[in-house]
């Protein structure tokens, strides 16, 4: 019997091991998509006790949390409620996660920030509670620090085209932290045109952008003028959360009298939604290519699906769902429409239900070229899916269609400062994969090739297929 979190968790035959210890295990790590501050990062938040630091904005804890029948005062916060208590709330939530990858995050993240080896439960909740907030207000454990602990090299965050970007432009002039921080294009507001707050929004990008928007074609040039200035600051990917992937032939014209209605507070119908999207993703898709970007596609999310809940706390709250709608057709069309302008940027998909795996992982196969090394990707398992059993699903479907060789690896998408054990946790994963293949005989006993493999996906692929070595002084 192995003992909980040995050196060789995850680890199932000596071939992974070697792989692990050998090649992965050092690695350095590209967080190329996630939700972490730039104000954060640059201030050097500290946090006064654990719950800060790991219970604030987790929705993946908060889940749980609910799911085990703690009120919500315990759980998203209330003035008659300590921190303490909270805590202890999870403390007691956490034994009845046992099988939930949570369970293994939280004992990683305790060891591996920390050194705390304890379990947690509420018999040692109050030990856990005092060694770690010892280290917490030793002035050694902000948010930089944290990131430097996980050698972390490149932090790609998400940022609205109407943020101003003075964070990552001031965290550049930084001299003595070493993570380059760089900002991700994400203009979800700008396509959802029938979501309440498109007129403000607009209000906002006028005003970073100092130009008024009268129309479709003012609209297109500020988004592009925001694009260059992102690319600027060192801005080299995007990102597109599409709960449904929109399709629609249309026109300009027709596009025009669309943007007008909605600009005037109007709702549009559902086709011309998509006509819209379908315009303006195509737009940006061209300018992301023309500048050398990736974009990325988030795919099959079904939001804020309780509405009391939704009214009293706001979204990214614990409320969202798989959703199971028909990608592939619309898809294709979206990227083929690119294609044929010979203007698809590098593009990683991923769907938040696992059913579209092995869809988008042939999908790719039909888009890739340019001579780059796995152009369209199939994106890391991502959200409900990086789960043991989900990263492993991800990973087989990868190997079985494309390249696995070419994968751009493991992403935290996460709010967390202490959420980088998950890369070590997938690591763990792929070289169990790799060596369970080796164990059977199905790929060669070849440690060079194999290892070459395990770090150019732990790394240096994302280096390379992100382009960013050229993109930011700091990056080695």
């Amino acid at each position: 019997m192995k003992s909980f979190l040995d050196e060789q968790f995850l680890l199932t035959n000596d071939t992974a091991i070697t792989l692990f210890e050998n090649y992965a295990k050092d690695m350095p790590i590209i967080d190329y998509h996630c939700h972490l501050s730039p104000k954060e990062i640059y201030e050097n938040k500290t946090f006064s006790n654990l719950t800060e630091a790991w219970l604030y904005g987790d929705h993946y804890k908060w889940r749980l949390l609910r799911a085990n029948g703690v009120e919500e005062k315990y759980i998203t916060g209330d003035k008659t409620v300590s921190d303490y208590d909270r805590f202890m709330a999870w403390a007691k939530t956490i034994p009845m996660a046992i099988g939930n990858p949570v369970y293994a995050w939280s004992h990683l993240e305790l060891q591996r920030y920390f050194g705390v080896y304890e379990l947690i439960n509420e018999k040692n909740a109050p030990v856990i509670w005092e060694k770690v907030n010892a280290k917490l207000n030793s002035g050694e454990f902000g948010a930089r620090d944290l990131i430097a602990k996980s050698n972390v090299t490149v932090i790609c965050t998400t940022d609205d085209p109407a943020d101003t970007l003075e964070y990552h432009v001031l965290i550049k002039n930084i001299p003595d932290f070493h993570t380059a921080v760089l900002p991700s294009f994400r203009p979800d507001k700008g396509l959802e045109i029938n979501r309440d707050g498109f007129r403000s929004w607009l209000t906002q990008l006028e005003q970073v952008a100092e130009r008024t928007i009268e129309n479709y074609g003012t609209f297109l040039e500020v988004l592009e003028a925001r694009v260059d200035y992102f690319h600027s600051v060192g801005g080299r990917v995007s990102d597109h959360a599409l709960d449904y992937v929109p399709y629609a032939e249309t026109t300009l014209e027709e596009v025009v009298a669309i943007f007008e209605q909605a600009r005037k507070g109007e709702k549009v119908s559902l086709n011309d939604e998509q006509k819209y999207k379908t315009f303006t993703l195509t737009f940006l898709g061209k300018l992301y290519a023309a500048r050398g970007w990736a974009m990325q596609f988030h795919m099959n999310a079904a939001r804020n699906n309780n509405t009391r809940m939704h009214n009293l706390l706001g979204p990214d709250t614990g409320y969202d769902a798989m959703n199971d709608s028909l990608i592939a057709g619309p898809l294709v069309k979206l990227l083929d429409a690119l294609a044929s302008e010979d203007s698809l940027p590098r593009t990683i998909l991923y769907s938040l239900n696992p059913k579209d795996n092995e869809v988008l992982a042939a999908i790719t196969g039909s888009f890739q070229g340019d001579g780059i090394p796995g152009k369209v990707q199939l994106g890391a398992a991502w959200w409900f899916n990086d789960t043991k059993d989900g990263m492993l699903a991800q990973m087989r479907s990868l190997a079985n269609v494309g390249l696995i060789s070419r994968f751009v690896g493991m992403l935290t998408d996460s709010r967390s400062f202490l959420s980088y054990p998950r890369h070590e946790y997938f690591r763990r994963l792929l070289c169990s994969l790799l060596g369970e293949w080796v164990e059977q005989g199905e790929v060669p006993h070849d440690l060079e090739l194999l290892g070459n493999m395990v770090q150019d996906i732990s790394y240096r692929n994302a280096q390379k297929y992100f382009q960013f070595e050229g993109a930011y002084s700091k990056i080695l």
